[in-house]
């Protein structure tokens, strides 16, 4: 069964041979001698190195196969179907009813959100106050309102003034100065709220001039418990306490 290299070619045909010739020498042929020993080692040899062989030929047409399986299962693209009008219309109308639901339930949470807001500070008028004490500058404290969902407070009426300084009295102190989210920075003379909307209610301690000072520096506004809630010019680098206002209706 070896070649002059001491090799079998492996075939279907050639591994059945050598298969035949092991069964034959075990069960046709005395198995006591040296001679038949061998060639009954040299059978099994050639059989197992054939089985291997002929096994990593049986993998790779497997591969082979599999791989042919595969790309024969590959989906077609499909044409692109006609489009129903009524199901579209049904489809976006539904659509919209389920984004008016989101949106109306993040109107609700934030509606929530701000009464813990009023819980904490006060109601006036369709807004919610909250005190905070830590002394900033005005654009620090403008900032940090923004971050809460809110802005400086801008008193717009005389009684809202009244309830904005009693409360700042009440959670406070009656010394502290707040903040108001009102400034003069853009235009000399002219006042403005966080929007850039020039303000019409104005509780001044002189109102004999619209800037009280007349100091230039002094671009920022607060509301002083001292003087009755009335308001002051101030260098906006100063550090004051400020009021937060958050709209709920």
């Amino acid at each position: 069964m070896w070649d002059g290299a001491g090799v079998v070619p492996c075939s279907p045909f050639t591994a059945l041979a050598v298969q035949r010739n092991f069964w034959l020498q075990h069960f046709f042929h005395p198995a006591g001698t040296a001679s038949n020993k061998n060639t009954v080692h040299n059978t099994e040899g050639v059989f197992v190195a054939c089985t291997m062989e002929l096994k990593g030929v049986r993998l790779f047409a497997c591969i082979l196969i599999l791989a042919h399986i595969s790309l024969q299962q590959t989906p077609a693209k499909k044409k692109p179907l006609k489009k129903d009008v009524s199901n579209s219309a049904a489809i976006e109308e539904l659509q919209k009813q389920i984004d008016d639901i989101v949106q109306e339930l993040n109107l609700l949470k934030e509606q929530q959100a701000l009464q813990t807001v009023c819980l904490k500070g006060t109601k006036i008028h369709g807004k919610c106050f909250l005190a905070d004490s830590e002394k900033k500058h005005f654009h620090a404290a403008t900032e940090d309102c923004i971050a809460k969902g809110g802005t400086l407070s801008v008193p717009v009426s005389q009684e809202e003034n009244e309830q904005l300084y009693m409360y700042v009295q009440a959670s406070l102190g009656s010394e502290e100065q707040i903040w108001l989210g009102i400034n003069g920075m853009a235009i000399e003379g002219q006042w403005t709220d966080q929007t850039g909307s020039v303000v019409r209610y104005k509780n001044w301690h002189s109102k004999d001039t619209p800037k009280p000072d007349g100091i230039r520096t002094q671009k920022c506004v607060v509301l002083s418990p001292t003087a009755s809630g009335k308001w002051f010019d101030e260098n906006c680098r100063d550090k004051k306490a400020s009021v937060c206002e958050f709209n709920i209706v």
